[in-house]
């Protein structure tokens, strides 16, 4: 009986795919057909029941990631996963998201197009709800079911533009660099800076603290809870003229961390008048990705910096008090409480300045003296986001895709664009802001300075952009870009390795691009990162390794740069990078700040100009009497990463393959505790590539192994000379119920670099179709 009780419960957690439903407020019958993925094919006879179908398929698949991403934007995860994720929920809550989301739909028009697609399309969410058993994690955790509201996907929307957040990393470790170590230090970061830009002097040890754990808490936010981080990304578009169909060709790989389920649910949506396929996010009702007959587009992250952190001074008679323009200004002050799992409820105590919100009031009670103010685009622009992209879902001309992206305040992005009748597009979509002059915003201002005022923004029309260029490609890959309009753009970016491997591909006049080699370039698992690096550090290995070492060394100096899952060089070499690293600037900085640049983007384009400096600072080892140099730090990094290879891969060195080491693990949030690892996450699998080669199958920089942190989310290829047999593959499954057919059913496929048909034309579908659910109006 226990075993017949057991199966009967999980086949009550199971997705319906086929059979007769009835749905409220449908004004008429909705067919959706299931094709050997798991994707739904949803044919409406009008918009609104097409957008309240999605809602409830999506939910009935993805209903638990929906209510984990609800709960990490508005910091309600403590609630159902304890005092571990406290410190999540009060950085979640002292950003603001909450609380911005709440005020934005109070004012928010409902009858806008998209407006009226989202309350249909959430809706359907509840509706499913509503009418089913709770997913198995639901009863796991004992979360009771609540509506899914505007406010959610609101508040979704600052948790993706907090997730592109570079500055919460970046800018406490280059300003502790600047005024801790002093200028010297900076220089191999290649950063531009300014002496008057110094935070004030009371900053305190203690508020130096603060500003590790606000890097700390903002790193641990996304892994604790087990969502996907927003990283990078790939995307070209390339001219009918250098394709072999004569036909713009669309390529896309948005790199987000991994998780299960994927971040992306495919869907195939039409009415009279509208069909596409698209890729949605839990919670949201239009595509982030998608194309049709006539367009497509995919998105890369902008990497711009849109957020300033402010050093506030405050008044000495008064702690409520701070310095702005001139004059001591009121903090406005509210609170808020967080319910903790197993533990009484807390109250947070919420500051504002002038600037934006008190970040270090995350920190609760043991947070410093200086107040840290938060300038960021995404609380300070109207950002019709949803607007936007339901409007680029529709955008069939240059012109349409233009202005829909125009409506993009933050986050930043990238939106690469094309169409079957020839044209291709690139917009750095964005409210830039306008800083004052000399201000270098990659480092803490002052705010009792004009420094951190904001000018207002810049005009999208000066934004990077470019509209069928006479080079007959667009590539984008998070690199800098050069705006014709001459403005500076500040930003976090990407190395321009992977861009620039890209453009010296699609450069080559001589190859015409289809489906076929523009897989192979997604899959490239090189990067010219490696020589550029090694080049000034192997003399100096080469002089001073054993003769038995010396293979090790040929083996780096004949390497390629390509991460292939039988090559020991890419081993070696990353192990090098990380004990480069450590032996150079963990001395100065101290075991947490180091732990926070090495998760920035800027230790990578710091190596190379240190690897070619033998006069910098960092050489010097400032934990022993004597100074070191270059020749003697390198030499150490050399036999300490011979030493945890040994250690850790074997004596062996054949055994030291880079698939043996680079492995990824698609983990689901109950997949942490060790008693449910192995039933809800998906792998291990040997990973090619790595970091920030095309195929970015990235892990964090730091000693072997290395477990895969994100990568390609999706890789899609449209060629509209045949548009309707597009090519895509999901890293995991359509699904996120556990025993479901589709809930790991594509994890090989992708981990080899295949691909499937995204199905798209009448006869496709219906030669694919396993199974039919139609949703019929409540009589």
């Amino acid at each position: 009986m226990v075993t017949v009780a057991a199966v009967w419960y999980m086949h009550s957690k199971q997705p319906l795919r086929n059979g007769e439903v009835s749905l409220a407020n449908l004004q008429a019958p909705v067919n959706v057909r299931y094709d050997e993925r798991g994707v739904p094919h949803i044919q409406a006879k009008n918009e609104a029941d097409m957008y309240r179908t999605l809602g409830y398929v999506h939910a009935q698949d993805r209903l638990f990631q929906m209510e984990m991403v609800r709960r990490l934007a508005r910091g309600e995860l403590a609630a159902i996963l304890g005092p571990k994720l406290l410190n999540s929920d009060r950085l979640f809550r002292t950003l603001g998201i909450r609380a911005h989301a709440d005020a934005y739909v109070a004012k928010m028009d409902p009858n806008t197009p998209a407006n009226k697609a989202l309350m249909a399309y959430l809706d359907g969410i509840n509706q499913y709800q509503n009418s089913h058993p709770a997913p198995l994690e639901f009863d796991i955790l004992g979360i009771t079911k609540r509506p899914f509201t505007a406010e959610d996907t609101l508040s979704v929307g600052g948790y993706m533009a907090y997730s592109f957040a570079a500055a919460f990393r970046t800018e406490p470790v280059l300003t502790y660099v600047r005024d801790q170590l002093g200028v010297e230090y900076l220089d191999v970061f290649d950063l531009a800076w300014h002496t008057e830009g110094v935070v004030p002097e009371a900053m305190t040890a203690e508020d130096w603290r603060d500003l590790q754990r606000i890097a700390n808490i903002s790193q641990q936010a996304l892994t604790d809870s087990g969502l996907a981080l927003f990283e990078g990304s790939n995307a070209w578009a390339v001219s009918g003229s250098r394709t072999a169909s004569g036909k713009p060709l669309l390529a896309g790989d948005p790199h987000i961390g991994f998780a299960v389920p994927s971040v992306w649910y495919e869907a195939h949506l039409s009415y009279p008048g509208f069909e596409l396929y698209g890729h949605h996010q839990a919670l949201n009702p239009v595509a982030s990705l998608g194309h049709n007959l006539d367009f497509g587009w995919s998105i890369t992250m902008f990497q711009n910096d849109d957020i300033d952190l402010i050093a506030e001074t405050v008044n000495p008679d008064n702690a409520d008090q701070v310095w702005y323009q001139g004059q001591w200004v009121e903090l406005q002050s509210r609170t808020e409480k967080i319910e903790i799992k197993g533990e009484d409820p807390i109250t947070l105590t919420l500051r504002r300045s002038p600037h934006g919100p008190i970040i270090n009031d995350a920190l609760g009670e043991h947070s410093g003296t200086t107040p840290i103010a938060m300038w960021w685009a995404f609380l300070e622009t109207k950002n019709p986001i949803l607007d936007a992209f339901y409007q680029l879902n529709r955008a069939d001309t240059l012109a349409k895709a233009r202005a829909a992206s125009e409506k993009i305040h933050a986050p930043g992005l990238n939106i690469v664009w094309a169409n079957a009748s020839g044209d291709i597009g690139w917009w750095a979509a964005a409210k830039l802001p306008l800083r004052p002059s000399g201000v270098e915003p990659t480092f803490i201002l002052d705010g009792s300075s004009s420094e951190a005022d904001k000018l207002g923004f810049v005009p999208f029309t000066d934004n990077p952009q470019e509209e069928n260029p006479a080079r007959g490609y667009i590539v984008s890959a998070n690199y800098q870009p050069l705006p014709d309009s001459g403005i500076k753009v500040p930003g976090y970016y990407n190395l321009p390795a992977r861009g620039i491997r890209l453009d010296q591909r699609l450069a080559n006049n001589t190859v015409k691009w289809n489906l076929q080699n523009s897989q192979a370039l997604q899959l490239d698992t090189g990067s010219g990162y490696a020589k550029r690096l090694l080049k000034p550090l192997l003399p100096i290995i080469q002089a001073t390794a054993s003769d038995d070492e010396q293979e090790l060394v040929n083996l780096l100096s004949k390497w390629n740069g390509e991460h292939n899952l039988d090559d020991i060089a890419p081993t070696i070499f990353n192990q090098l990078v990380y004990q480069l690293s450590y032996e150079a600037m963990r001395d100065e900085m101290g075991d947490d700040f180091f732990g926070t640049l090495i998760r920035t983007r800027v230790i990578d384009f710091a190596l190379p100009r240190l690897a070619n400096k033998p006069d910098s600072p960092w050489w010097d080892n400032r934990e022993t009497a004597v100074t070191e140099d270059r020749t003697t730090i390198v030499t150490v990094a050399w036999q300490e990463s011979l030493k945890h290879l040994r250690n850790t891969l074997g004596a062996n060195t054949a055994d030291w393959q880079w698939g043996s080491a680079h492995t990824l693990t698609h983990k689901h949030p109950l997949g942490q505790l060790k008693i449910l690892d192995k039933l809800f996450n998906v792998g291990q699998f040997a990973a090619p590539g790595g970091h920030e080669t095309p195929n970015n199958l990235s892990h964090k920089m730091g000693p072997a192994p290395w477990p895969v942190a994100y990568g390609p989310s999706t890789r899609r290829l449209i060629d509209f000379a045949d548009p309707s047999h597009s090519l895509g593959i999901n890293p995991v499954g359509q699904s996120g119920v556990l025993f479901d057919q589709h809930y790991q059913d594509q994890a090989q496929l992708y981990i080899n670099g295949q691909y499937i048909m995204q199905h798209f034309s009448e006869a496709d579908v219906t030669a694919n179709t396993k199974s039919t659910l139609r949703l019929v109006p409540v009589k």
